[in-house]
């Protein structure tokens, strides 16, 4: 068994009225500012995909789909998540629980929480019961509080096959 975390940040577009939603956990969630990043901006899935490929030693999501290639502009970080799955499978390495954290003051999550494990729990092939997936503020302190921007958290324990 091997542990991984991960983390991942990614800040609200400024003035950008084109986009109207953000993915996090795969989920289209409606907000008035999008945000910046070179492929769907999910930070949830991009902790998560940097806990994974820590627990097997493989480096980190940068290492693996560089924001240099542009094959990986404005990719469907889901994409990413299933294809972090195959690298830890051809390991024999399989995802026992993953437990995130989703800090933002604002869109809300919960509504949109049990999709996310859903959506999670299919491209990790693994039972909804091993993901969990939470929401906090900062009570408005930090960049997060001040609605710059949202993080995520990620800790997973694989196995092997």
């Amino acid at each position: 068994m091997r542990v991984g975390q991960g983390y991942d940040v990614h800040a609200f577009e400024a003035n950008e009225p084109f986009k109207t939603h953000i993915m996090i956990g795969g989920v289209s969630i409606d907000h008035e500012r999008g945000l910046k990043a070179h492929s769907d901006g999910d930070v949830l899935l991009h902790a998560l995909c940097d806990a994974l490929l820590g627990a097997a030693g493989l480096g980190d999501i940068g290492k693996h789909f560089p924001d240099t290639d542009t094959q990986y502009k404005g990719i469907d970080s889901r994409e990413l998540l299933r294809l972090v799955v195959q690298k830890l499978s051809e390991l024999q390495y399989q995802l026992v629980n993953a437990d995130m954290t989703i800090v933002a003051e604002a869109p809300k999550m919960a509504p949109h929480i049990s999709a996310m494990r859903e959506r999670i729990s299919a491209d990790c092939a693994c039972d909804p019961g091993a993901i969990n997936v939470k929401a906090t503020t900062t009570e408005k302190l930090g960049f997060a509080g001040r609605k710059e921007g949202i993080a995520a958290y990620a800790v997973v324990l694989i196995e092997k096959a």
